[in-house]
């Protein structure tokens, strides 16, 4: 979903715990004790969630993650509650299951218009992993639940109608404050904008 200009709406209570929007198991980048945190909810099938991949996250890596300043996390917001958008974020849990989350996130979005079942083998089997192993958790669909968790997050307590989403907040690694959402997808100069209030604000 694209937005030249989006509408930013603070999050509820002034403090909240962390856990509220970022589950043990949520995967992350960055240094956990960074005092940025930036929240998306994305889809693996999404052009413009792609692009993100592609053009703002690597800015954002060498601008502020590897300083150490914000800490990035993944959560999924599959657009259909069938396809290949669920089952691709269900593979890339399942790589999870084998430390490998980030290396299928990536290959996922380099193959986002290809996807199929051939494709997933595909890259299950370039990255090494144990493919019986991973085979059987496809299979057994037991991380849909907790993806469509994310999903009801995004939607329903937060508000987001389309993917990409992201929710920007201050944080001490315990609870969090002066969070902002971002529907869609915005350039790199806006992510800088407002990390950089918050970080001002330690």
């Amino acid at each position: 979903m694209a937005n030249s200009d989006p509408v930013m709406v603070a999050y509820g209570m002034p403090s909240t715990p962390l856990t509220e929007i970022l589950a043990p198991s949520t995967p992350t980048l960055g240094d956990q004790k960074a005092p940025v945190l930036i929240v998306e909810f994305s889809d693996f099938t999404c052009g413009y969630c792609g692009r993100f991949y592609r053009e703002t996250l690597p800015a954002l890596k060498a601008e502020y993650l590897d300083a150490g300043k914000v800490r990035f996390a993944y959560r999924d917001y599959p657009r259909d509650e069938k396809g290949w958008g669920l089952v691709a974020a269900h593979a890339a849990r399942c790589a999870g299951e084998q430390g490998k989350f980030w290396e299928m996130h990536d290959r996922l979005f380099d193959q986002h218009a290809r996807l199929g079942t051939g494709i997933i083998v595909k890259l299950a089997k370039d990255l090494k992993l144990n493919e019986k192993t991973f085979a059987a958790c496809m299979d057994s669909e037991k991380h849909v639940q907790a993806i469509m968790a994310d999903r009801e997050l995004a939607t329903t307590t937060l508000g987001f109608h389309g993917t990409p989403g992201f929710l920007i907040v201050r944080t001490d690694g315990h609870r969090f404050a002066d969070a902002l959402m971002i529907p869609g997808a915005v350039p790199y100069e806006r992510f800088r904008t407002e990390i950089d209030r918050l970080l001002k604000k330690r």
